[in-house]
């Protein structure tokens, strides 16, 4: 069976085909995406409640749908704003929680039964699911004509669109933003009105009483089945101005026209607007199903797009505002190269170190492995992405370990005259056991990276799963393919003893002398090789202090965005007028090509981690920052972040960078709890200032800070009661005058127009029409006896503050303070800063009140525990491999030994090239704690085989480490440099990772061939003596 795949030249052949194609068919096939993709474990729930306060929005709506959503025990946090007329509660699930759809279900199914909870007035709840996913298209139909935009003809054109984009294979969902909804407007005078013995809500509800939009039953008989309908719904406007409109409870009517204004529009004012190139427009994104590939369904979206754009009429355009087909490209090409790149080097360090044959054969390591690999994540439903191309070139100098191991095996045995048939057989069974126990040690240290859980660990989980298919294809290959090449090679074309080094490696007579001298002055000293050792690993770890703390780095990618929020009770035209010069600003520098506005809510998910949850906020604009190519975003951001605060002094501008890894929505968030609002917010007043005072922090915001003006109506009730009213009436009949009221509708094809009553805009937005206005006593609402009320006769109005917002996490009311810091400043420094603050100020808490940490710190936490929660059974699996294979607790602790001073290697390395300690780090380190000790397993291996240097004969241990030294060196070199890719790659992302594991391998090849020894033969020369005093003493 050791030499199967030699004998058997068919099965050898058949076997390499077979890999060929299973990878390259599924390289072909397998979903191209830029990013990995995450579970959605949020989701939102938004109710409306129109004209309610805050107070009451938290009591009726927003408390009601907490308490039952308490009940579903996968939520791991629940957090709710109430604010003016308006419920929005967030559901986080716990991160363990991987199939979603059934939790999801069942949330739903509470909030259907909290629906008859719920107050008169109040909408149906809105249940969204938030994916951490972005669109593949953002496209833009423009008003490109000089006159007011037509929104019925771009509403046409933007559902048509849609409906194309649907009918796309492979399209999950497609949504719009900023299309107006149409509507027809009957606008009244509600004094002449109620001078009438009318109400906006009674018209409403006659116009609605006329629009027979329902069946009156179906005639049955014997012959046939006719269906009887009511003729006279609602169809047009003339209809509608021919409608008759009864005078109170006489017999008088009215037709509607000769008392209203009758048109068609939008609802005024919209909700959300588009500013697509400083036009208003209306946006069409596309989402994609997750196992489709990307760029096969974007050239088929843009064949679509074509096409559509010559049907347009002349005045509307079309903008691709985003296509990430283009960006997919781009970072597969990157990475691919990558892997090229790093492949061809490997080979060529292999040519170097082992001669051309043995390159050969080992190269061909590679492309078999990556084969392999392609065909696994086929299996298992791996994206081609950034990440998981990545975990290859990560297992570049990894995968041929193996086959360099093998390949020297052989060729060491040939040279010392065995048949190729027997090299084989024998090199096969004698490293067996150690490579399985050196690939076993990796695949356990890449584990804790391909299975950890929550956002973090999904998003840098292919690293692990793809470094683990390739240390398990390699294996494979070792153990049977690549043998059988190496003797089948040298059956055809024997290597000689000795050659240039282009057939036989790199070898140096002297150096080889000096290095044998080393090791010979090492091994007669032990004890100061392991002291000196010991001495890098240890200032690494020291270093460890000093090191720069950072979560993930920023993304190279030409985009970033802008958060543009005025004051609480701005509308939306302000905040249209106010966006529009920013971007008239931000186009002066050339290095911007465009800029993208969506106000009123947040921006359509153009990046995974860019947190969608604004809705239904007028003050709040997104911009969408498009630059010009190779134009790196750092400083211009930092520029524009000083211009925009100067421009535009009483907003809050934040100019975010795009970032990798989960999203937050401050990089300093702390999180006070308590009961009573106004402590909350003076506690949260304290902690916004310290948090302004801290260096480097640029803006400041806290939940209860804004105070929002508004009108209160005090009402006498005595009043109230001789006028036949009552607090509710009253606030039912301003409401609609105000607000407006929906009666009926009327179809215009397949669209269906609400038809609102409301009062004339010019009385809407005057507070002295307001005051002035006049209600009417439902007990004297007739003809003959109509009783009039002024409203200044039962009541005054008042501007007076009131709350904002009201927040809330896991039931508890919470003031959150965040701070947000300038592009490229690390969020721990300035976190540390600000804890430190708060300490010399003294700063404490009120009894019953309690403080947590969110934001950057919060999340890195979180990353963190999930990451290193599966880490200790895996350490005792993998003390367990050791110990079976070396048969010995001893031998299994000096590998151990290795796995901790490699890690202060890494460390050390961190510090000498000043690379900060973040997430990627981490997992460099998790991956070297495996990774380095291969060469000490096979040296120690080595070593245990020899019965002199079992016995301590430090010159028995001299010849095996030489004997060892070849493929060693080759390993190390070729993993480091199969890294050199990710070590100059230019978005900063990858270096740290790679710069802890080079580091921390290259130190870990001296302990294989230095340090191991050395705690080798003190081991044994122990034992021995041991062993002759027992002898002696029987």
């Amino acid at each position: 069976m050791n030499n199967l795949f030699y004998q058997n030249v068919r099965l050898l052949i058949l076997t390499v085909l077979a890999i060929a194609v299973w990878g390259l068919s599924s390289f072909f096939s397998l979903p191209r995406i830029e990013d990995p993709e995450i579970t959605p474990r949020f989701a939102v729930i938004t109710t409306s409640f129109p004209g309610a306060a805050p107070e009451r929005v938290e009591t009726l709506i927003t408390d009601k749908l907490e308490q039952s959503l308490f009940e579903v025990e996968e939520i791991n946090n629940i957090e709710s704003t109430s604010r003016l007329g308006f419920s929005s509660i967030t559901v986080e699930l716990n991160e363990t929680i991987n199939d979603v759809d059934p939790v999801w279900s069942r949330v739903r199914a509470k909030i259907n039964d909290t629906i008859p909870l719920l107050p008169s007035g109040a909408a149906t709840p809105k249940f969204e699911q938030s994916k951490p996913k972005a669109n593949a298209l953002i496209v833009a139909l423009t008003w490109d004509l000089e006159s007011a935009p037509n929104y019925a003809i771009l509403s046409r054109w933007a559902q048509e669109l849609d409906d194309q984009l649907r009918l796309i294979g492979g399209t999950e969902k497609v949504e719009q933003f900023g299309t107006p909804q149409e509507e027809i407007a009957i606008e009244v005078n509600p004094k002449q009105l109620t001078n009438l013995g009318l109400t906006i809500q009674s018209v409403s509800q006659q116009i609605l009483q006329s629009d027979a939009k329902v069946a009156a039953g179906q005639l049955r008989s014997n012959q046939s089945n006719l269906l009887l309908e009511i003729n006279g719904e609602l169809d047009s406007l003339d209809r509608l101005n021919r409608l008759s409109i009864q005078l109170g409870n006489s017999s008088n009517v009215v037709r509607l026209g000769d008392i209203a204004q009758i048109k068609k529009g939008i609802l005024d004012p919209p909700r959300e607007l588009a500013l697509v190139k400083g036009r208003r427009a209306i946006a069409i994104s596309a989402f994609v199903e997750s196992e489709q590939r990307l760029d096969a369904w974007a050239a088929i979206a843009n064949t679509t797009l074509n096409k559509f754009q010559q049907q347009l009429p002349n005045g509307v355009g079309l903008q691709i505002l985003f296509d990430q087909s283009h960006y997919v490209e781009q970072r597969l090409n990157e990475v691919l190269m990558n892997l090229i790149t790093g492949a061809v080097l490997v080979v060529g360090i292999t040519l170097f170190m082992m001669g051309w044959k043995s390159s050969l054969i080992v190269g061909s390591a590679l492309p078999l492995s990556v084969f392999m690999v392609f065909g696994s994540m086929k299996l298992l439903g791996v994206p081609l992405h950034q990440i998981s191309v990545t975990g290859l070139i990560i297992a570049l100098g990894l995968l041929i370990d193996n086959a360099i191991i093998v390949v020297d095996e052989v060729q060491i045995y040939l040279r010392e005259g065995l048949t190729p048939k027997k090299a084989v057989a024998t090199t096969v069974r004698e490293i067996f056991s150690p490579l399985l126990a050196s690939t076993f040690t990796s695949v356990l240290a890449f584990v804790p990276i391909a299975t950890a859980p929550g956002g973090t660990g999904e998003f840098t989980g292919t690293i692990g799963v793809t470094v683990i298919l390739a240390l398990v294809s390699s294996l494979f290959l070792a153990l049977t393919v690549i043998p059988a090449l190496a003797g089948r090679l040298h059956y055809w074309k024997p290597t000689p003893a000795s050659g240039s080094w282009w057939q036989v490696g790199f070898s140096h007579h002297h150096l080889g002398q000096l290095y044998s001298w080393s090791l010979d002055r090492t091994f007669s000293r032990p004890l100061l090789s392991i002291a000196l050792s010991l001495i890098l690993p240890l200032w690494g770890f020291i270093s460890l202090a000093n090191l720069e703390q950072q979560f993930f780095p920023p993304t190279d990618r030409g985009q970033f965005y802008v958060n543009f929020e005025l004051p609480i009770q701005a509308s939306l035209q302000q905040t249209q007028s106010q966006v529009t010069q920013a971007r008239e600003l931000m186009l002066r520098h050339p290095e911007i090509a465009d800029v993208q506005w969506f106000i009123g809510k947040s921006a359509p998910p153009f990046y995974y981690n860019v947190i969608q949850n604004r809705e239904n906020s007028p003050n709040y604009a997104q911009g969408l920052v498009q630059l010009q190519k190779n134009v790196k975003s750092g400083s211009l951001i930092r520029t524009l972040q000083q211009e925009l605060d100067q421009a535009f002094p009483a907003a809050q501008i934040i100019v975010r960078q795009l970032e990798q890894g989960p999203p937050f929505d401050a990089p300093i968030e702390l999180r006070v709890y308590g009961s009573d609002l106004d402590r909350l917010r003076e506690l949260g007043d304290q902690l916004r200032a310290e948090l302004a005072k801290t260096p480097n922090v640029i803006h400041t915001r806290a939940n209860l800070t804004e105070t929002l003006p508004k009108l209160a109506l005090n009402l006498d009730e005595e009043q109230l009661r001789l006028a036949g009213l009552d607090k509710t009436a009253v606030a039912r009949q301003l409401d609609t005058n105000l607000e407006g009221i929906v009666g009926g509708s009327i179809f215009e094809g397949t669209e269906e127009l609400p038809v609102r009553v409301r009062s004339l805009e010019s009385q809407r937005g005057n507070l002295g029409d307001i005051a002035s206005s006049t209600l009417l006593s439902p007990e004297n609402s007739n003809q003959s006896g109509n009783r009039v009320v002024p409203l200044s006769a039962v009541g005054n109005l008042e501007i007076v503050p009131d709350v904002v917002t009201i927040s809330r996490r896991n039931g508890k009311r919470v003031n959150t303070v965040q701070g947000f810091i300038p592009a490229g400043m690390l969020a721990a420094q300035v976190q540390t800063d600000f804890q430190d603050r708060l300490t010399a100020s003294n700063f404490t808490l009120p009894s019953g009140y309690s403080w947590d940490f969110g934001g950057e710190e919060g999340e890195r936490g979180d990353a963190l525990s999930n990451l290193i929660s599966t880490v200790g059974v895996l350490m005792i699996m993998m003390i367990a491999s050791l110990v079976l294979t070396f048969s010995s607790f001893r031998l299994a602790s000096i590998i151990l030994v290795v796995a901790i001073l490699s890690m202060g290697l890494g460390l050390g390395s961190l510090a000498l090239f000043n690379y900060p300690f973040g997430f990627t780090a981490i997992l460099g380190m998790i991956g070297l704690m495996g990774v380095a000790v291969n060469d000490s397993i096979v040296v120690l291996s080595s070593l245990n085989h020899d019965p002199k240097a079992r016995q301590g004969d430090r010159h028995a241990a001299r010849k095996v480490v030489i004997r060892s030294t070849r493929h060693v060196i080759a390993t190390t070199l070729t993993t480091i440099i199969g890294f050199t890719p990710l070590l100059l790659d230019a978005s900063g992302f990858w270096p740290p990772l790679a710069i802890t594991i080079v580091g921390g391998l290259g130190g870990a090849t001296l302990i294989a061939l230095y340090f191991v020894p050395s705690v080798y033969l003190l081991l044994q020369r122990s034992l021995t003596k041991e062993s002759r005093k027992n002898n002696l003493n029987n």
